[in-house]
């Protein structure tokens, strides 16, 4: 008997007799999209046999076993995805026996019978209240055909399921382009639908303040907020003026950057108060604080003065990072998340887009300067210049140029890309330097084809980011920026990440990276260029791991007279840079041989670190024995291109995807080899082997091409040999075949067809023929 038949003969009628109906019941739930790999293709994708839930909650997951294996056969993975999906209760049955696991007290046991849906439901909410379970219960806004991501729909639950249950300071951590605006809306959502509030539940509608520390991050917030367009209201100057000096109230739902709250001065710089003080203490239910790494919560900033003021209300914190040594302040402020998803998980599960990484270095690295450069401005305090130095302590034009000129070598002209630089100026020289050289790389003469974004362009650098993000506009292609661009821009069809500047935060850093990670269409990875070692931060410990908690932070000194304590400055508002001495500005000699010295292609491993070339061929290794026993076994695998698809994809979602695997077959000067033999050598030290040799035994293969003794046919097999030598196995996928019977250009396909017996099957047989005795000759 099949799995399906342990399904529909024992499984289905068992569940039946329990009381689980089919609207309890969701078959063959698949959860995730699968990792994006190269050439628009997908991993595997998560599924389990059987979903059983009831009242919005997932009570458990049945694992179907074919009646000859054991019950528990395939049990770990099916754990493992209960616990990605936070569900407690794991079965596994061949259809004669039922085995229960119970992951919250870790207990397994054989059982009679599966438990009723009532049973179930009240093992897991028995704690709950009763609001929770209305909030729980109040569908989603969802526009028609759309359906939540698994991890959005737990988001959501958990943030509604702490409010419920009287938590007022809830924290949700999600990576960067997962969806943490979406989400927010359907909490807002549930609160608005089911009219919770602080005081009575169901007596009105709640009033919520969404917090964000930039406007672009508010104005992205109202859009997603579109459906309660008559609820909404944002509060700013101009708001504030029309109602002459009066702050908004009539609205359900307030959009703010902390700016526009906090205090103000006037004209002869006499504080005047905040806006956030002409309301109530109690007037908002929920306070979402978007990006609330950002310093909401620090005990010394103006920011925490509005979280201060509006205290009796619920708090409800979203960030992109985990904790971290340099954002403890808002784990200590909000708590423990009640949900988190990593990035590592979003780009495992097809949500986010991998990365490569290119580490290039230049002979300017280390500088020292000679009697033939030219000192501007400043003095020279060192002897040693290091790539960290560049446009802190030394400013030189012509590095710049040199790294903007290898930019405009690394991308394609189109392709959109992000520049960070060191600060607002380094920006400039930058911008000023992509469309000096744009030209001579093929690149549009647009003026706006690389343009700077920052804080200083104000309304039109607004206008030319807004164009950016407009995936079918082309122009502007590069932006450069410093600070601005590093959280919340939604720039889905970026390809491109360019560090030229250093990263001394791994909360940053992670920011950064996210600025990519956004699924696009015909986006299979993006790539970060690397020009300061920023990468490294990819090999700390702390790296998309899991949170540990930091070392206790030394007590602050008290603030001067007259100077503003952390978390005041808003990092939008001017991007200062910070107070330094005049900077040593130089110009190089033009003796000097600039030059880029190593571009250093980093492969990426499953858990999201780079590797070093050795570091990937050792992983490759180690994985190979995992995916094949012997050389034999994989030469069927690699002699069927159905079964041999499969394989690559296999690798692919180990982390060696077929870009990769050209690379290797670089590194070892192997072009020329088929990748059979790169495996094999590899893996069980057997030499390589040319395609050309191959294809010579295989035409010496005389018994093989006697089967097909007409010229035509013959000829046929002898150009796919031809092609294969050429350009490698892709010209032996199945679904190649059509394409090579036209390049052949030996006359109709009914000709063909009659050269090889007369059908369609007799033409694939023979080319699934051929492959065969090109990997089994001697």
């Amino acid at each position: 008997m099949t799995e399906a038949d342990t399904r529909a003969n024992y499984i289905d009628p068992a569940l039946k007799s329990t009381g689980w109906n089919k609207s309890l019941i969701t078959r063959e739930y698949y959860f995730t999209d699968g990792r994006k790999l190269a050439g628009q293709k997908r991993g595997s994708r998560c599924f389990v046999d059987y979903l059983l839930h009831k009242g919005n909650h997932f009570l458990a997951i049945i694992e179907a076993k074919k009646e000859s294996e054991h019950p528990t056969k395939g049990l770990q993975q099916a754990i493992d995805y209960a616990k990605k999906l936070e569900i407690r209760f794991v079965y596994s049955s061949n259809g004669t026996q039922i085995y229960e696991m119970d992951l919250k007290t870790g207990s397994g046991n054989y059982i009679d019978t599966y438990p009723t849906p009532d049973e179930l439901l009240d093992r897991i909410t028995g704690d709950n209240t009763s609001i929770t379970e209305t909030l729980r219960n109040t569908p989603f806004q969802l526009e028609s055909g759309k359906t939540p991501r698994y991890y959005q729909e737990l988001a959501v639950h958990a943030a509604t399921d702490a409010i419920g249950n009287g938590t007022e300071r809830v924290l949700l951590t999600l990576a960067t382009g997962t969806g943490k605006t979406f989400i927010a809306f359907q909490i807002v959502h549930k609160l608005f639908q089911s009219r919770w509030n602080r005081q009575e539940f169901g007596a009105r509608r709640p009033r919520i303040l969404f917090l964000a520390d930039r406007n672009i991050l508010a104005d992205q917030a109202i859009n997603t907020f579109n459906p309660y367009e008559n609820d909404l209201i944002k509060i700013d100057g101009d708001e504030v003026r029309r109602r002459n000096g009066e702050v908004p109230t009539n609205a359900h739902i307030f959009f703010a950057i902390y700016q526009a709250l906090a205090e103000r001065k006037n004209a002869e710089n006499e504080d005047i108060g905040g806006y956030y003080k002409k309301y109530p203490s109690d007037f908002f239910d929920l306070i979402l604080i978007d990006e609330c790494h950002r310093g909401g919560a620090k005990n010394d900033g103006s920011w925490r003065d509005i979280l201060d003021h509006f205290s009796p209300a619920v708090h409800l914190g979203l960030t992109a990072t985990p904790k971290r040594t340099d954002n403890v302040d808002t784990y200590s402020y909000f708590g423990e998340p009640v949900y988190e998803y990593s990035l590592k998980d979003g780009i495992n599960d097809g949500f986010l887009t991998p990365y490569r990484v290119k580490r290039v270095r230049t002979n300017l690295d280390e500088l020292v300067l000679t009697g033939s450069d030219l000192i501007l401005k400043g003095e020279a305090k060192k002897d040693l210049y290091e790539v960290k130095d560049y446009d802190t302590q030394i400013i030189a034009d012509e590095r710049t140029e040199l790294v903007a000129k290898e930019i405009l070598k690394q991308i394609n002209a189109l392709e959109k890309t992000i520049i960070f630089c060191v600060n607002q100026d380094h920006a400039l020289t930058m911008r000023d330097m992509i469309n000096k050289h744009k030209a001579a790389f093929g690149c549009p003469t647009d003026p706006h084809y690389c343009v700077r974004v920052t804080s200083d362009e104000g309304k039109t650098g607004r206008e030319l980011l807004e164009k950016f993000q407009d995936n079918d506009k082309d122009i502007p292609t590069i932006l450069t920026s410093s600070q601005m661009l590093t959280t919340g821009v939604d720039a889905r069809n970026v390809r491109n990440i360019v560090l030229d500047r250093n990263i001394g935060s791994m909360v940053e850093f992670k920011q950064i990276v996210g600025r990519g990670t956004r699924v696009f269409d015909g986006k299979d990875y993006f790539t970060i260029i690397d020009f300061r070692g920023a990468t490294n931060l990819f090999y700390d410990k702390d790296w998309d791991g899991d949170p540990e908690e930091p070392e206790p932070k030394q007590p602050r000194p008290p603030s001067k007279p007259g100077e503003e304590p952390d978390g005041n400055q808003p990092p939008i508002v001017g991007e200062p840079d910070p107070l330094e001495k005049e900077k040593l500005t130089v110009s190089l000699s033009p003796t000097r041989q600039l030059k880029v010295i190593d571009v250093e292609i980093r492969y990426i491993d499953d858990t999201g670190r780079p590797l070093t070339a050795q570091q990937f061929v050792e992983q490759l290794m180690f994985k190979l024995p995992q995916l094949f026993s012997s050389v034999e076994e994989l030469r069927e695998i690699w002699s069927h291109p159905d079964k041999r698809e499969d394989f690559i994809i296999q690798l692919a979602q180990h982390g060696f995807d077929s870009d990769q695997l050209k690379t290797l077959r670089a590194m070892f000067e192997a072009e020329a080899c088929d990748l059979f033999d790169i495996l094999t050598f590899l893996s069980h030290e057997k030499p390589l082997r040319k395609r050309s040799e191959r294809v010579l035994s295989t035409k010496q293969n005389t018994t093989f091409f006697s089967q097909y003794p007409h010229a035509d046919a013959q000829a046929f097999l002898e150009f796919i040999l031809f092609r294969y030598e050429m350009t490698g196995i892709d010209e032996l996928s199945r679904k190649r075949l059509n394409h090579l019977i036209e390049q052949a250009k030996l006359g109709t396909l009914a000709d063909l067809k009659q050269a090889f017996g007369g059908s369609p099957k007799d033409v694939l047989d023979a080319f699934l023929a051929l492959q065969h005795v090109l990997y089994h000759c001697a």
